[in-house]
């Protein structure tokens, strides 16, 4: 089996800031940039409508550890990180596929760690493993299971990897990440999605990577923004049970927002998200 890292950026000069992550297995990366190149005449794949490709590079150099790499470089004009994402995704070769960000520090070996639980787990469709951050200092299970829709509520995009040919099928959704309309919730929507069609997601408690401490270029605080999105997310996995949804979320997280809004300005707020995104259907 091969692995390829999938990283969305924005505005990178070259391929090479992939090692100051720590990729050394090949990779596919999505540079949504203004620069208006022109598209290369060898352009060896085609945008799936979610974004224009102005240029494609198929580069073999040596990562960090001086072994050979290949790495798929795209510049795109579109804008929004579902859309870098679903990109990377039509783009990818590899058996297995990881998502990636741009503040994620991969561990030693962390490629031979991914295709070992997938070897072991072979009727797997996804496994969630672990990166440590701020928030987060250990693993959120002790041991191997599967997952099912309250689980994957946890879970944040760069911790998910799959086999390719399971889901290039199950977009992630346009209108939400960021740089898009509702600016989160993107890797909730697409789980509940591969849970709908039947595909098997593992949690395995490894850690990748580690998360960078880096000021959040979407987070902004507990506002009306936040818990408008929060709502439309909610809506969006399931319509049927979406108020119950803003209702545990607005009892669970009282004590992380309750120093900006009040409980009542939260639940209103999503609840307007939610009504929002349903008119927009």
């Amino acid at each position: 089996m091969r692995l390829q890292v999938l990283l969305s950026a924005m505005n990178l000069k070259t391929e090479a800031y992939i090692d100051t992550l720590n990729i050394t297995s090949d990779a596919v990366v999505v540079n949504q940039t203004k620069a208006q190149k022109e598209a290369s005449e060898n352009t060896a794949a085609q945008s799936d409508g979610s974004g224009e490709i102005l240029s494609i590079e198929r580069i073999r150099r040596e990562n960090i550890n001086g072994e050979k790499q290949e790495v798929v470089f795209i510049e795109s004009s579109e804008r929004g990180l579902s859309r870098s994402r679903n990109m990377a995704i039509q783009n990818a070769t590899a058996d297995i596929c990881i998502l990636c960000d741009n503040d994620v520090e991969y561990v030693p070996g962390y490629d031979r760690l991914i295709l070992k639980a997938f070897e072991k787990n072979k009727d797997a469709d996804l496994i969630i493993f672990f990166i440590k951050r701020k928030e987060r200092s250990a693993p959120i299970f002790r041991t191997e299971r599967k997952m099912g829709y309250l689980s994957v509520l946890k879970i944040f995009s760069p911790e998910i990897a799959f086999r390719r040919e399971s889901v290039k099928d199950i977009p992630f959704h346009p209108l939400f990440g960021a740089g898009a309309r509702y600016f989160m919730g993107e890797e909730n929507l697409f789980l509940y999605e591969c849970l709908k069609r039947k595909k098997k997601i593992l949690y395995v408690p490894v850690q990748l990577a580690e998360l960078r401490e880096e000021e959040s270029s979407w987070f902004q605080g507990y506002d009306k923004r936040f818990f408008v999105s929060r709502g439309a997310n909610y809506a969006a996995m399931s319509r049927r049970f979406s108020t119950l949804l803003i209702l545990q979320f607005a009892i669970r997280k009282r004590k992380l927002y309750d120093r900006e809004t009040s409980f009542q300005n939260a639940l209103k707020y999503m609840l307007d998200g939610k009504q929002e995104y349903l008119r927009s259907l």
